[in-house]
């Protein structure tokens, strides 16, 4: 990464309000007002008529790597990432070897710091291996270099309860939060979609909403009984939308997350076999798309996070019962929280935008370099946006590894024109800078 430089951004819009200078220097954002006026020799960057955000925050991003770097790297998922319009992502823990030590989340760190393009946290294994059988070292990991503070077994279910419960008050000791990918795998044998009518209509093993629901419940209850912390992952059903809120009204200090297809995307693309639209959860009914939405904009459900999940061709581009499940995410899920945080008239609410893209993320991950919006003295970590552009997803051009994307042909609102880390231009003009 090249060396912290010194901006004036001209005319941009923080948040959709009036336009605004933005003076950029040392890595932090050191002036902001009207007709801003410095030496000639700043680099200045005219963005009129674009959006400024602060930099977007994903709590739950696949990376690959290590153990996987035919499906992604590091690299390219910080592309990817920078070219949508974040600066920090929290690389998930179910890679090989696990980031179940602070050996393995120190390794990521380092690597996520050596290319610079977003800040790479590590998600600390809550179990050791992912086997559920005990847990990993979490007090290492909080204390390594990495000073990891999110926990998840993501795409495994913490499914015994006593342990479930003791990783729970282990991470209260520096405010650690469990993210939990809920799903009662005695429920899910063999699922492929779905449970419905649908899913016996195409002959796929369903995927029922209990098993979800189940352990959202099982879980909101144990956290209130230790006054821990709790994250939902990747929310899909309206019964999980109505425990959360019933959660958040009795104080249990839980967050939820929705994932930008479960807000856009329905069980419906699953008559077409195709297995780009294979995800764990499965897509829903559009209830259920409708339920996500509302409970989005109400502040039950608390951020937008992709579950970026890239695979090599041959673990997608096979047999919907052989095919692994996941979906891209990274480049496009800022044009689909302009779709669902729009009125349908073009009013976008670019404050809520910022809450679920950025600001509630990087509170529950506890980074306290990110979320701070656009500010005097905050760090210069921001993207510019073009709500008057769209654009047309090409699989073929994202800059993931990952080409398993549900978006395919779809035109989506908005592009990302500037992508700034703590004042460094990670993408200008809609390119990466390095």
């Amino acid at each position: 990464m090249t060396a912290q430089t010194e901006w004036l951004i001209k005319g941009l819009r923080p948040l959709g309000n009036d336009p605004v200078d933005l003076h950029v220097k040392d890595g932090v954002i050191a002036a902001i007002g009207q007709d801003l006026v410095l030496d000639n020799d700043i680099q200045t960057l005219d963005a009129t008529g674009l959006v400024g955000l602060p930099g977007l925050v994903d709590l739950h991003t696949h990376l690959r790597e290590p153990g996987r770097e035919d499906a992604e790297t590091i690299e390219t998922g910080s592309r990817a990432a920078a070219l949508g319009g974040y600066t920090a992502v929290h690389a998930m823990a179910n890679t090989d070897p696990v980031a179940d030590t602070a050996g393995v989340v120190e390794q990521v760190w380092n690597i996520g710091r050596h290319v610079g393009l977003v800040d790479v946290i590590p998600v600390g294994a809550v179990t050791t291996g992912l086997k559920g059988e005990r847990l990993a070292e979490l007090g290492a990991m909080a204390d390594s270099a990495a000073r990891v503070r999110v926990f998840s077994d993501d795409g495994i279910c913490v499914g015994d309860p006593g342990l479930m419960r003791r990783a729970l008050e282990y991470v209260k000791a520096f405010d650690g939060v469990i993210a939990q990918h809920a799903e009662d795998a005695r429920l899910t044998g063999g699922a492929q979609m779905n449970e419905g009518v649908l899913s016996g209509k195409l002959g796929l093993a369903g995927w029922p909403s209990v098993a979800e629901e189940s352990i959202i419940a099982r879980d909101c209850l144990l956290a209130q009984h230790v006054g821990s912390r709790l994250h939902v992952c990747h929310v899909s059903t309206a019964g999980s939308v109505e425990l959360i809120r019933w959660a958040k009204s009795k104080g249990i200090n839980v967050t939820a997350e929705v994932t930008p297809h479960h807000l856009l995307l329905t069980e419906d693309l699953a008559e077409s076999y195709d297995p780009v639209y294979k995800v764990n959860p499965p897509l829903r009914r559009g209830e259920d798309v409708d339920a996500l939405r509302e409970a989005l904009r109400d502040g039950t459900i608390d951020i937008i996070a992709t579950d970026h999940a890239p695979h090599a061709v041959e673990d997608k581009e096979c047999e919907w019962a052989y095919a692994r499940p996941g979906m891209v995410g990274l480049e496009q899920a800022l044009s689909i929280a302009i779709m669902t945080l729009s009125d349908g008239n073009g009013a976008v609410d670019w404050e809520s935008i910022a809450r679920v893209t950025s600001i509630d993320p990087a509170r529950i991950g506890q980074l306290t370099e990110h979320g701070q919006g656009l500010m005097t003295g905050a760090p210069a970590s921001f993207v510019l946006v073009d709500p008057a552009q769209s654009q047309t997803v090409d699989p073929a051009r994202l800059a993931s590894k990952g080409r398993n994307t549900p978006y395919a042909g779809l035109e989506l609102p908005g592009k990302v024109v500037a992508t700034f880390l703590r004042g460094t231009p990670t993408v200008l003009d809609g390119k990466v800078t390095k």
